[in-house]
């Protein structure tokens, strides 16, 4: 051979003769389609170099000059076409080897195309169009050279049989059409042979350097592969991602956008529908119109993807049949026929290799393309939504808050599933239809019968999936019950635990969740079963086909046959299983649309509750400038009043008006009133405090000024008037401090002067106070009314409604409005009242004494309340420095490594709490089910190797075995296959069944037996998650994905073990493989985790608002500030979206990837086994290796996605396992119980020994040598200033606190000594605030059922409640909601003290008891205590020093010290001392 030259080296001269023209020597005509090439090379290398020179100079190209030129995509897709094209002339070329001119220049066009495509993007990027008059050139040259080379083509009769012509005829159409798009750009752009050229401005969101979410802007390469995304990615693994990240959403994603876009959709439907009202817009209609295109887009890129993944079988199944066949070639300048290109291997190798790179780029295209348009008809939808909560009244009885949430969490995030499953819809019809003609082409009869199989299981796995559903929403009912028990569980532990209920309500708890985990049972057995499915229908359809295979044609189907149409089966199951799935979406989604869209307004009804008088035949006139206060009994209609007047009330007659100075009266009929003219025509804003206070979760600043513009001046004096300044000194961070759900609880009274502060500070003209002094104690109440009502808001002359009980402040009254049962009983000034019902008078006089008498200095309450807060403050800063030493453990050079390194440790946590047994069956199982599954596959391969009859005469000659050999055995595998499958998906689920059931199991008890200090330490929020949201995740959720990894790991790796026994030189290819995977996979997990937790972060705001958001809708509309509410829920609803938007992107950025690298393990392989089948090689087992091959694509990306989300669910059971740890309470005591006397304590003696009490070992002792005597049936009374060890004294009767030297002994026992059981079963005590638990009055008095009915009758007289209980339906087994919220806080309090009565213990704590009870019930308590309790020993714990002047025997505390104590008779006569100067203030 004479070497290579460009004509090849044919020795006669004919190679390069031009006698019959130049034109007419193929030779020449190829040369002259290099020109084009080289021309275009030779211009755009220097520019480019030039200009990646200067641009590499600014380390990142901003993104403010990026636009597309006219024709982008299409140029992109065109480019591709021509590369690919290129590829196929120069594998054309290439199999006649002598002739250099034959691929040359292809080979040149490719880099030439290569290089226009670079060169296009870096003009464009820099927006400079007069660049692009090279390529414009380059067309054209190009063109022309093609089209002679055609014309001589047909000139010479070579023809469309012949490939060369139709490549060429190819490359004239693709040049031709890029040619147009380039004249478009000029036409368009006007750059070049026009004077006045086009500017134009890269689009609006590009020159806002805030919008980070580059998608809709880069170029078509970048947008099919994400790399846009690489520098986030990458860079999270130095520093996690934030939110400044991720920046703005792009305009056209925004809310707002699509709401209008969705709007406009609707309206023209009404408008194109005519004046009649025939037919209601249909909202379906409107969203194809407003997303129409996306959503058909995607549904396209889906098809494409179906059709490329037949590619698949039918490469293998070429590669197969051709493998050892070799072409015949001739000497000279040599046409091939396109069949022959397709028979040859290497040529199919690579054409499966581009089919998987399209199909998967496809398919994340269309996945891509689905979310966002999701994600922007979500925003559509939650906007709506928010519009309409502000437009009508919100029906309180029909809606609750939960379904508030429900509807925005749940059901937007339904329609999002399905849109996303939506192109499935149809698609999936079409897979199913081309799969099985492609099985019936391959095997004839046999494939029908094995796919009938997978369309005959297909119903039953649509039956498992509706069960599925059924199953979860019971699963979810009974979840929801559980948690409210559990939370009233921790609300009121400190009650459980002084009475000794823990045991009681934890039992309750652990029922609930015996149902619950019943449900679970169900679901995961329901779950395994679905999984079961999916793994064995395949292995049943492989069996049926080629068992009926064997019996129906008495031959082997080739191993070609065999091969691809296992291939086609694994293809087929996907579809079928989803369709179910999809069905039922679908279905769910429908039904979530319902409720978003009634679109006209219920006419605004606002119905109460039944036990809420409605109001009637009420004409009242409130002057202006003035205060009006309105009294009346609990219940009278006082609050209703008020809304009615906002205008929150359904207004069935009547009217209402604000007059200047007097009144004119208005008639009406009876029910409820008032329409607020007033308010809504001229939309005056209303200063409005509600009586149940209504905080945002924001700085206490932002909670005051409420969107007014900071006036330091006014905010201060609003400030002091409420008396805040000394909690705001307690907070961490002063008035900047976040409170509300998610910041810091603050106590009622706190709450409720903020809000005050809050329509105070607020410029109205109007301001309307809802019993503004309930929960403050007499000190503050004072200093409220003088300096933020009659000081404040009457300088500023506004019109006040005050709502109160405290009828000493009515003297300052200049209007009184008195209500009873709902309608006005009197009205008028003091005096006119005094004049004219001298009863009433009276009646108020009497409680205006009582009331008087009271106007303790003491500021006991608050001063408890402030005390309460600096310990949760101290706790919580605790836990803040926990995290911070935390987070310093993770400074720079660790993160790194930390965060990428799996949780290993805390899933054998996991693991083990599932029980060994369980882990080890896994385990075992899993590994022989997928040996199984390999051995299946490789028999068949052995079998179909003998029907292809000897293979170059080697080893396989002796292949005469009968079918009668290999069926059998077949049938064996795959049914222990089957039976791996039912039995690997069970342990999966109930491994994961039995640990979820130990942890909460555990931590249940953890928690409930946990000292008192922990729930002090420990924020509610914080403990509750863990019952909730972690279990959630430990129950359901790490099942599936536990399952899911081992299978597709093991998937993966069964696949490359097959791969190299077939082919060991594929182990070579590996390393590269591996690492780049390794790398992926380490980059995905960090970054997936940040942009999860993001996602999270960002969805709780949303959440919270927008219930924060309803409940305080009267307050809002009061204050007339909707728009500021909606402007955030917009904001907070683009955030979400962002960081949703680009999880799903990272999610695509993975799966292109893994998908790239599974086409190029497939590439290996196949290029392996070629290369092989000269080395006695069996075609079937190349079958084999190129069948697992083309798995392994689907399963790389699950392999690490599942690796992200159990990362992401573990974090669930470390923080379970956090609480594990607690100390828990000691329970046993060293006396043994039947040591104590039955009736102990029997007569209530108390004898207190030099008693140290603290709250912790770390912590300061709160007594300090105490020593007290307390006789049998002594009422005694403790008082003192805030801090002075009262409560902590109350607390050690129970040993809730570390008493860490002396004791208490009671009647002769030490208390320490005993069981805490025992010891607090036997005593009672009232709390401060009374605790009621959802259930029955009977439930609540007696939770241990042991009194009789009588019994229960006897306290409830005793608490003056018997009267009101009879009334009650149900009576003793009437209901008591949540919290005890359907009586007033004084029967809550009564209740209390029927429960201490009901249990007979000879001793009864009084912790200030009366401290948030009106005057009536107090005079009831504390007749009862001397009458009821004459026998018991009484200890009370004073709020008000008048209430235990009747005691006898007085402890005055300071300090953890007993100062004073004796008869309060004698303390009284030694005026100097301390409880002598209590008394005196308290006068």
């Amino acid at each position: 051979m004479a070497g290579l030259s460009f004509c090849g080296n044919n020795v006669t001269k004919n190679a390069y003769s031009v006698d019959t023209g130049m034109l007419n020597n193929g030779c020449f005509v190829d040369a002259l389609n290099l020109v084009p090439h080289v021309f275009l090379l030779f211009i755009t290398f220097p520019i480019l170099f030039i200009g990646w020179g200067s641009q590499s100079s600014k380390v990142q190209i901003h993104h403010n000059t990026w636009l597309h030129f006219p024709g982008h995509n299409l140029r992109w897709i065109l480019t591709f076409t021509l590369l690919f094209v290129h590829v196929c002339e120069i594998a054309e070329g290439i199999m006649d080897t002598n002739h250099l001119h034959l691929f040359m220049p292809a080979f040149m066009g490719f880099i030439a195309a290569t290089t226009s495509v670079v060169y296009y993007h870096n003009i464009e990027t820099s927006n400079f169009p007069k660049l692009l008059l090279a390529l414009f050139i380059y067309w054209v040259l190009a063109f022309i050279t093609k089209s002679i080379k055609l014309w001589k083509f047909a000139e010479y009769g070579v023809g469309v049989l012949h490939l060369r012509f139709c490549i060429t005829a190819l490359l004239v159409v693709l040049y031709g059409l890029l040619m147009a798009v380039e004249i478009n750009v000029i036409r368009v752009r006007r750059y070049v042979f026009f004077a006045n050229p086009q500017k134009v401005k890269p689009p609006e969101d590009l020159q806002d350097l805030g919008v980070r979410f580059l998608q809709p802007f880069v170029n078509l390469l970048s947008k099919a592969t994400y790399w846009w995304m690489n520098p986030l990615i990458i860079g999270a693994h130095k520093r996690p991602i934030e939110l400044k990240k991720i920046g703005k959403l792009p305009i056209a994603m925004r809310a707002l956008t699509n709401y209008l876009k969705l709007k406009d959709a609707y309206e023209d439907q009404r408008v194109s529908g005519g004046g009649s009202d025939r037919k209601a817009p249909s909202i379906w209609r409107s969203m194809y119109r407003a997303f129409g295109r996306p959503i058909l887009l995607s549904s396209t890129f889906r098809y494409l993807a179906d059709l490329l993944g037949f590619a698949g079988p039918l490469c293998i199944y070429g590669i197969v049949e051709h493998l050892n066949k070799k072409p015949v070639k001739e000497g000279s300048v040599y046409f091939m026929s396109s069949n022959e290109l397709l028979q040859n291997t290497s040529v199919l190798a690579v054409l499966l290799f581009l089919a998987l790179v399209l199909q998967r780029t496809f398919l994340q295209a269309s996945y891509y393309v689905t979310i966002e348009t999701g994600i922007n008809l979500r925003g559509a939808m939650i906007y709506n939504k928010i519009l309409r909560l502000s437009t009508s009244n919100m029906s309180m009885g029909e809606m609750t808050l939960g379904q508030i949430n429900n509807l925005v969490a749940i059901e937007t995030n339904q329609l999002m599933w399905f849109l996303f499953l939506c192109p499935n819809l149809w698609a999936m019809p079409v897979q199913i239809v081309m799969g099985v003609i492609l099985l019936y082409y391959l095997l004839g009869t046999s494939a029908l019968i094995g796919a009938s199989v997978i369309v005959l299981l297909a119903p039953v796995q649509y039956l498992i999936a509706t069960k599925l559903a059924d199953t979860q929403k019971s699963t979810l009912d009974q979840s929801t019950e559980r948690l409210k028990k559990t939370t009233e569980i921790l609300k009121g532990i400190k009650l459980l635990k002084l009475y000794a209920w823990e045991n009681i309500f934890c039992d309750s708890v652990e029922d609930t969740r015996g149902k619950e985990l019943t449900s679970l049972r169900t679901f995961a057995l329901y779950t395994s079963m679905s999984i079961f499915m999916n793994a064995a229908i395949p292995i049943a359809a492989v069996l049926v086909t080629f068992v009926s295979h064997a019996l129906i044609n008495k031959s082997k189907p080739s191993s070609s046959e065999a091969f691809a149409a296992l291939a086609l089966f694994h293809i087929l199951v996907t579809p079928l299983f989803l369709l179910s799935t999809v069905v039922r979406f679908a279905v769910k989604a429908m039904v979530s649309l319902i409720p978003l869209y009634p679109v006209q307004v219920n006419g605004g009804f606002f119905t109460w509750g039944s036990n809420l008088s409605t109001l009637s035949d009420i004409n009242i006139c409130i002057p202006t400038g003035q205060l009006t206060m309105i009294v009346g009994q609990v219940g009278c209609g006082k609050s209703s009043l008020l809304l009615a007047m906002l205008g929150e009330m359904q207004t069935l007659s009547g009217k209402f008006c604000c007059t200047s100075n007097k009144i004119n009266k208005l008639d009406s009929q009876h029910i409820v009133v008032i329409l607020v003219q007033l308010f809504h025509k001229n939309r005056y804003s209303v200063g409005y405090a509600t009586q149940k206070s209504w905080l945002l979760n924001a700085t206490v600043e932002d909670n005051i000024t409420f969107g007014s513009p900071f006036n330091k001046q006014r905010y201060k004096t609003v400030i002091d008037a409420c008396s805040l300044q000394p909690d705001v000194d307690l907070l961490p961070f002063g008035d900047q401090t976040e409170i509300g759900e998610r910041g810091i609880n603050l106590s009622g009274g706190q709450r409720q002067r903020i809000c005050v502060a809050r329509a105070l500070y607020q410029n109205t003209n109007i301001v309307f106070l809802d019993d503004p002094f309930s929960a403050l104690d007499i000190h503050l109440s004072d200093h409220l009314m003088q300096e933020g009502i009659l000081k404040f808001l009457q300088d500023d002359k506004r019109t006040v409604v005050l709502v109160t009980h405290k009828l000493q402040y009515l003297i300052h009254a200049d209007w009184i409005i008195a209500m009873k049962d709902g309608s006005v009983l009197r009205e008028g000034t003091l005096k006119d009242i005094q004049t004219h019902d001298v009863e009433l008078y009276e009646h108020w006089k009497t409680l205006m004494n009582r009331q008087d008498q009271e106007l303790e200095k003491l500021i006991v309450k608050t001063a408890l309340e402030r005390k309460t807060l600096r310990r949760a403050f101290y706790s919580r800063e605790a836990k803040n420095q926990e995290e911070e030493e935390e987070e310093e453990d993770d400074n720079m050079s660790t993160t790194t490594s930390r965060r990428s390194k799996i949780p290993w440790r805390v899933c054998w946590q996991y693991l083990s709490s599932g029980g060994f047994l369980m882990v080890f069956l896994m385990v075992f199982s899993k590994l022989l089910k997928h040996s199984v599954m390999v051995a299946i596959d490789y028999w068949l391969a052995e079998w179909t190797a003998n029907g292809d009859g000897p293979v170059n005469g080697t080893a396989y000659d002796d292949a005469g075995l009968p079918d009668s050999y290999y069926v059998p055995v077949f049938i064996i595998l795959c049914g222990a296959g089957i039976a791996l499958c039912l039995i690997t998906s069970l342990t999966v689920e109930f491994l994961g069944l039995s640990a979820a059931t130990n942890l909460h199991h555990n931590l249940l008890n953890k928690i409930i037996h946990a000292p008192i200090r922990f729930f002090d330490v420990t924020p509610l929020g914080q403990i509750l998650n863990r019952f909730s949201a972690d279990t959630n995740i430990i129950d359901q959720h790490i099942p599936p994905t536990l399952e899911s990894l081992t299978r597709s790991t093991l998937l993966c790796l069964s696949a490359i073990g097959v791969i190299a026994f077939v082919t060991p030189s594929f182990l070579i290819a590996l390393i590269p493989l591996a690492v780049s995977f390794y790398f992926i996979q380490k980059y995905f997990r960090v970054a997936s985790k940040d942009l999860q937790d993001l996602d999270d972060s960002t969805q709780l705001p949303l959440l919270c608002h927008f219930s924060e958001t309803a409940e305080g809708l009267t307050t809002i509309r009061a204050f007339r500030h909707e728009s500021r509410f909606k402007q955030k829920m917009l904001e907070l609803t683009d955030t979400n979206n962002t960081a949703y938007l680009f999880l799903s992107a990272a999610n695509r950025w993975l799966e292109v990837r893994t998908d790239y690298l599974g086409a190029v393990i497939v590439l290996t392989a196949a290029v392996a086994s070629i290369w092989s089948s000269g080395k006695n090689l069996p075609s079937s087992m190349v079958g084999l290796g190129l069948t697992y091959a083309l798995t392994v694509t689907n399963y790389l990306n699950w392999v690490v996605r599942n690796l992200a989300d159990l990362e992401v669910q573990m974090a669930a059971v470390k923080k379970v396992n956090s609480f594990l740890s607690t100390e828990s309470e000691n329970y046993e005591g060293s006396m043994d119980t039947t040591q104590v006397p039955e009736d102990w304590p029997q007569h209530g003696e108390i004898k207190i020994q030099d008693l140290c009490v603290r709250y912790d070992p770390l912590l300061k002792p709160v007594l300090k040598h105490v020593n007290a005597y307390i006789n049998p049936g002594q009422k005694v009374g403790i008082c003192g200033r805030t801090g002075s060890g009262k409560s902590s004294l109350s607390l050690a009767f129970f040993n809730m606190v570390d008493v860490f030297e002396g004791r208490i002994i009671i009647d002769g026992i030490d208390i320490c000594k005993l069981p805490l059981q025992t010891l607090r079963s036997r005593l009672s005590i009232i709390l401060q605030d009374p605790v009621l638990f959802s259930g029955s009055i009977r439930f609540n008095l007696d939770p241990e059922r042991t009194c009789t009915d009588d019994r229960l009758w006897e306290a409830l007289e005793i608490a003056q409640l018997k009267n009101m209980v009879k009334a009650l339906s149900g009576g003793l087994d009437a209901v008591v909601t949540e919290g005890g919220e359907n009586f007033s806080v004084g029967q809550r309090q009564l209740f209390c003290l029927a429960r201490a009565f009901v249990r007979k213990s000879s001793i009864l704590i009084m912790d200030e008891a009366t401290a948030s009870i009106d005057m009536a019930t107090e005079n009831v308590l504390q007749k009862v205590v001397m009458t009821a309790f004459a026998d018991r020993t009484v200890v009370t714990i004073a709020h008000r020093v008048h209430t235990i002047l009747e005691a006898d025997l007085v402890i005055v505390m300071k300090r953890g010290n007993i100062l004073e104590i004796d008869k309060p008779e004698t303390l009284l006569e030694n005026e100097d001392g301390m409880f002598a100067s209590f008394v005196r203030a308290d006068m």
